[in-house]
């Protein structure tokens, strides 16, 4: 195990044996200094160059196929360029960048999460040259809940994800919803983008909602940043600042972050190192237990069973099990814990 700043080698026979299993209780050796540190994990070797703060979204050669397991229950990009590719636009094109805001489901659930300023980001552009508007919006393939916590399957020994989130683009901008329910604003123009709107949405492919904090103070540490469909706005914005576009808002552009609060993280590993050990099944058994808690399609009286149990295992006992990168982490949880903000990110 390892956190940021440190590797330590695990005594895997100690956890074997007990009964209840913490990171917080873990025996651990520092093994050295980050530059020259290597992490013993079931006899393996591993080196470790170092560390940075946020660790960093990991990028893929191509986008892997979804597994049929995965299902949405409202289709991904139903209309629209499932594969991100923009229309052409001539290179002699004028097009407007509009910033599109509006409630996380609004449209089963009308303003009910805007109230809770837990608001969907999108970007639309509109062709001088043949009027055409497009939507641009990046999300999950099957859903929320699905990419911010795991299945957990009888079949399978590890916790089982289905997190992907894409870009999706389709011609047409709804005006009235946007404009009616969130944002509908006139921001910039450009004309050149389409090529890195494809490479950006086929080696970043998977979603991730949580950002992970020190603390909620101005100089915080960040552990982990999102990658949701306002990160790809602000990727966007960057991009089309890079192409010369010139961005402005005439509002204050806020968007909502899902902070957890956390001391500094404990890496445990990947899905073969935690799952595929026999000395850390106990290890294995308190994630796949955590995640039972957060498992989709519960009765009302099993949520609020669930819900003491998260309350119990996220306050009380102060412990969180996060899932990036293809890899698991143990946050020791810090008070507020958890919390939903609206907050500004300036235009580029």
């Amino acid at each position: 195990m390892r956190t940021l700043h440190e590797n330590h080698h695990v005594d895997s026979a100690s956890i074997c044996h007990r009964t209840a299993w913490r990171p917080k209780r873990l025996l651990h050796i520092v093994l050295g200094t980050i530059a020259d540190a290597k992490l013993l994990d079931q006899g393996i070797q591993r080196n470790l160059i170092s560390i940075f703060h946020p660790v960093s979204i990991r990028r893929f050669d191509r986008r892997p196929p979804a597994d049929s397991y995965c299902e949405a229950l409202y289709p991904f990009c139903p209309t629209g360029d499932r594969d991100g590719r923009f229309p052409y636009i001539r290179d002699s094109d004028v097009v407007s960048v509009y910033r599109l805001q509006t409630p996380v489901w609004e449209f089963k659930y009308g303003d009910v999460l805007g109230k809770f300023h837990i608001m969907h980001d999108a970007i639309g552009f509109s062709s001088l040259e043949t009027g055409a508007n497009y939507t641009m919006e990046w999300y999950e393939l099957f859903q929320l809940g699905n990419c911010t916590f795991p299945h957990l399957r009888p079949d399978m020994s590890a916790p089982f994800w289905c997190n992907q989130g894409a870009a999706c683009i389709f011609e047409g901008i709804d005006d009235l919803h946007w404009s009616q329910n969130g944002t509908l604003e006139k921001i910039g123009e450009f004309n050149a983008m389409a090529q890195w709107v494809q490479d950006d949405n086929n080696t970043g492919i998977y979603y991730e909602t949580w950002t992970v904090r020190s603390d909620p103070g101005p100089n915080a540490t960040v552990w982990f940043e999102s990658y949701d469909c306002s990160q790809f706005v602000h990727r966007t914005y960057r991009k089309l600042t890079e192409l010369g576009a010139k961005l402005s808002s005439r509002s204050q552009t806020n968007y909502t972050k899902i902070y957890l609060y956390s001391g500094e993280p404990t890496y445990l590993g990947n899905d073969s190192a935690i799952f595929g050990q026999p000395a850390l099944k106990n290890l294995a058994a308190d994630i796949r237990r955590f995640y039972h808690a957060f498992r989709p399609h519960q009765s009302i009286f099993e949520l609020a069973f669930s819900l003491l149990e998260a309350y119990h295992d996220v306050v009380l006992d102060k412990s969180f099990y996060l899932y990036y990168n293809f890899e698991y982490w143990h946050l020791p949880m810090k008070p507020p814990y958890v919390q939903i903000t609206y907050e500004e990110v300036p235009l580029p």
